[in-house]
């Protein structure tokens, strides 16, 4: 009797192994365009951020970044999903007020100047479903050249003297969207 309970145990747990590893999770490979965040202050450690945005990061691969991100188009500022900006505390874009919260971040490129645009949407795929009525804010801001080409699109932040400038750059094209307390 010991012997059949042992052995239908033994039966019973091998039959488990089988079973979870033939329901295995599968998984994708690396996105092509992966996710990323960047934030200021960038220490991990530090809880005290001012802001954070979550973008994904498309590669040149040969192409221009006109024909990524046309001119006078709303643009996701990235790939896939919208980029999202968590303001943790009341900021200002430009002379608009922007209170602490997440919200989508679009640029529209221009020749000479982009459109940093805040927008109330959240979790949206793109920029196929911008509405210019959910907008929070807006504000111009010049173009410049960077000396060396990036191959991914990159943000990061820096320090200003009254808030933070976030850094946009992607082949050479670089941009400029400052963030004031």
């Amino acid at each position: 009797m010991k012997t059949t309970r042992l052995i239908t145990t033994i039966a019973f747990a091998f039959l488990m192994l089988l079973s979870f590893d033939a329901n295995a999770q599968k998984f994708k490979g690396l996105d092509k365009s992966p996710m990323d965040a960047a934030s200021y202050p960038d220490d991990y450690k530090d809880a005290n951020k001012l802001v954070k945005i979550t973008y994904s990061r498309p590669q040149l691969k040969g192409r221009s970044v006109d024909e990524l991100a046309p001119a006078g188009k709303v643009w996701r500022t990235g790939a896939n999903e919208a980029a999202e900006i968590t303001l943790y505390t009341d900021m200002m874009l430009g002379g608009t007020k922007v209170k602490a919260g997440t919200y989508t971040f679009y640029l529209i490129p221009g020749e000479g100047e982009w459109t940093a645009i805040i927008s109330s949407d959240l979790n949206v795929w793109g920029s196929y479903f911008y509405n210019e009525k959910n907008d929070v804010a807006r504000l111009d801001v010049p173009v410049t050249e960077g000396k060396e080409s990036l191959e991914a699109f990159s943000i990061a932040f820096e320090k200003s003297d009254n808030g933070v400038h976030m850094h946009l750059g992607w082949g050479t094209v670089r941009v400029a969207v400052p963030f004031t307390k």
